[in-house]
């Protein structure tokens, strides 16, 4: 029973989705998610926004008694990240290896890809909304005390309004 949370007691859902999506990773791409969620401090801002890790290419050994050997990382990257992940290989090696604790990346290999997610989902376009909703949503929010969080709901509230057609 050692190591087992209580029944019932609720767990992150970004803890459940870690226990499942680390050993498929580990096993299809030789990576830990920790590695892709750490990237933006791994690879700096500028980087991160335009690259991802890919996979970690181990090289195969024959026997037991092989040395080791490092590993391969491969990035994927678009444009001109390329070129700025080139020119910072060392360092993204050094940060890497820093983050796992040894000495696992010997080398980096560029995949020039899109990386970025589909950024076809616009922001849907308000109408303004009418006195009367106006007032409806002051006087819905009206006794909240936060004068910050009462100015969220109002924003809110206009904002689930103003998706609607009238």
């Amino acid at each position: 029973m050692a190591g087992r949370q209580p029944f019932g007691n609720p767990v992150p859902v970004g803890d459940l989705s870690m226990l499942i999506l680390d050993p498929v990773l580990r096993k299809r791409a030789g990576i830990s998610i920790g590695l892709v969620q750490s990237w933006e401090e791994i690879a700096g801002p500028r980087l991160a926004s335009r690259s991802r890790p890919e996979k970690i290419q181990w090289p195969r050994r024959m026997h037991e008694d092989d040395p080791f050997e490092p590993a391969v990382l491969v990035i994927a990257c678009e444009g001109m990240a390329a070129l700025h992940l080139q020119h910072e290989t060392g360092e993204i090696i050094n940060r890497v290896n820093a983050f796992l604790g040894f000495n696992a990346i010997g080398r980096i290999k560029i995949v020039q890809k899109p990386v970025t997610a589909d950024k076809g989902r616009h922001k849907p376009t308000l109408r303004p909304l009418t006195a009367a909703e106006k007032t409806k949503l002051s006087a819905t929010v009206e006794k909240v005390e936060d004068d910050a969080l009462r100015a969220s709901l109002e924003r809110l509230g206009a904002t689930l309004i103003g998706e609607r057609k009238q």
